[in-house]
């Protein structure tokens, strides 16, 4: 009896796979099996204005098809190309490096990973701003020249890193083992006090009859980080050149800045063989004459890559206006902070954009937010020097990622060196720019300014995908 019931299964089995392979054959060859539901021709990044998503991968299925529908529609247009993208990130200040100096092996190593590494758990940032000496956020004002009063070093024979060898060259050390293609940009908030009017790291201007031994300190510089294992590929001639009143600082008209280019920085660079940029201005957009007017000069001009801008004042399409004037050269955005105490979906949309969307819409090939990483109190940072700039990410008992961390996410992650910003429509409240990467994939980055939900097109090669975004939300499309 029970060897009959096995047979008899082994009978119903045979039957039931023979009836399937049948009915398969009655199917056309050329079928193929239909995506499941959750296929998506499109990834989709999002964070909201209320914090309810942030930075998060969503799961909506989103396919390219023919539509008739009547909603607004972004179409991008890949045919159409505009500057090269160098990059997204911060600055990495002495008071960064140190706040992660202070951090366990473990968090750190982990925390910078996340920030650096380019995989798909990670960002992946691909620019970094160094300042050249201090900067306002460090916990002390320093050179690598300071000398006693009365006591210059035209000769430059006490010339030193190691003011940096405590913490910010490990730190940059370890970003550069976990990145070493990363774009190093350095800035100089102020020569050594003996080489100005006012022999104060605070304000005043450089000596005439000290150009040439700044120039030489700053290629001391890049040389003695090249020594290091550090390249750097940019150099912005002065931070903030009309803001004497930050510590430190210097003051530098559009005519001595011109002056120094010609005569004493261009040509120590060149004389010493470095292929470092040379970049000019690197201050607020409301002064757009300042650059122009360097560039107007052919002498100084030869030496210069391009010009960077902050966005403290003036207005973003500033920067057209110096493109318009000089379309050789190339155009930057090194700085801008978000303010301890500001308003979350406020700070993302404006900075999303003005420099995210309005900065590269505008020609620059890159975007830096101010500053990495800071403690709980925005420290350290010196005497009279800015302690409201919220950083990317807090340090303290817990790890805190701010406002500024989401805004370079949704741009570093995936538009990477190399890729070229290409046309899209700006219409009614979607301000959105579109890339393509070096590999063939279109990214569009999209904010909402308006206050309520908002059902729209993305439109590439004839067909659209249909999206929606709340009000005051940013999300990045890729495909």
């Amino acid at each position: 009896m029970k060897v009959s019931i096995h047979v008899h299964n082994i009978f119903r089995l045979l039957f039931i796979l023979v009836a399937g392979w049948l009915t398969g054959c009655s199917d056309s060859e050329d079928a193929k099996p239909a995506p499941p539901p959750s296929a998506s021709q499109v990834e989709f990044w999002l964070t909201n204005a209320d914090k309810s998503v942030l930075f998060a991968k969503q799961h909506t299925s989103l396919n390219f098809k023919t539509t008739t529908n009547s909603n607004p529609t972004i179409t991008i247009d890949t045919a159409t190309t505009y500057q090269g993208i160098d990059g997204f990130g911060y600055t990495l200040t002495t008071g960064s490096a140190q706040v992660l100096s202070q951090m366990g092996n473990h968090d750190r190593a982990q925390l910078l990973e996340e920030l650096f590494k380019y995989d798909a758990a990670n960002i992946g940032i691909s620019y970094l701003r160094l300042n050249l000496g201090s900067s306002d956020l460090s916990a002390s004002v320093y050179s690598y020249n300071d000398r006693p009063a009365g006591q210059p070093d035209p000769e430059l024979n006490y010339f030193s890193l190691e003011p940096d060898r405590g913490y910010y060259l490990p730190i940059l050390k370890e970003i550069l083992a976990i990145n070493p293609n990363i774009t190093l940009l350095a800035s100089p908030w102020s020569p050594p006090a003996w080489m100005k009017t006012n022999d104060s790291p605070k304000g005043g201007s450089l000596k005439p009859e000290y150009y040439d031994a700044y120039a030489q300190y700053l290629v001391k510089y890049i040389q003695a980080m090249k020594q290091e294992g550090i390249t750097i590929d940019a150099l912005t001639v002065q931070n903030e050149p009309l803001h004497p009143g930050n510590n430190p600082s210097m003051y530098m008209s559009a005519g001595e800045q011109a002056i120094f280019i010609k005569n004493s920085i261009g040509p120590a660079l060149r004389g010493a063989g470095l292929d470092t940029k040379l970049i000019i201005y690197d201050h607020n957009a409301d002064r757009p004459d300042y650059p122009i007017s360097i560039l107007d000069d052919p002498e100084a001009k030869q030496y210069i890559d391009g010009a960077a801008f902050h966005l403290y004042g003036g207005t973003i399409d500033a920067l057209s206006k110096v493109h318009a004037a000089h379309p050789d050269k190339n155009l930057y955005f090194t700085e801008q902070y978000t303010g301890a105490g500001g308003d979350f979906g406020g700070d993302l949309g404006w900075h999303v954009k003005n420099l995210i969307i309005g900065a590269t819409r505008n020609w620059s090939r890159n975007v830096l937010e101010w500053n990495l990483v800071a403690d709980q109190n925005n420290g350290p940072y010196t005497n009279g020097g800015c302690n409201t700039c919220l950083p990317a990410v807090t340090v303290g008992n817990t790890v805190t990622r701010n406002v500024s961390y989401y805004i370079i996410a949704h741009a570093a992650k995936f538009v990477r060196p190399g890729s070229v910003r290409v046309a899209s429509n700006v219409i009614g409240s979607l301000q959105n720019v579109a890339f393509q990467t070096r590999d063939g994939k279109k990214v569009l980055i999209v904010l909402n300014e308006g206050s309520g939900a908002q059902t729209f097109n993305i439109s590439y090669k004839g067909k659209a995908v249909t999206a929606t975004l709340n009000g005051g939300s940013v999300g990045t499309y890729v495909w």
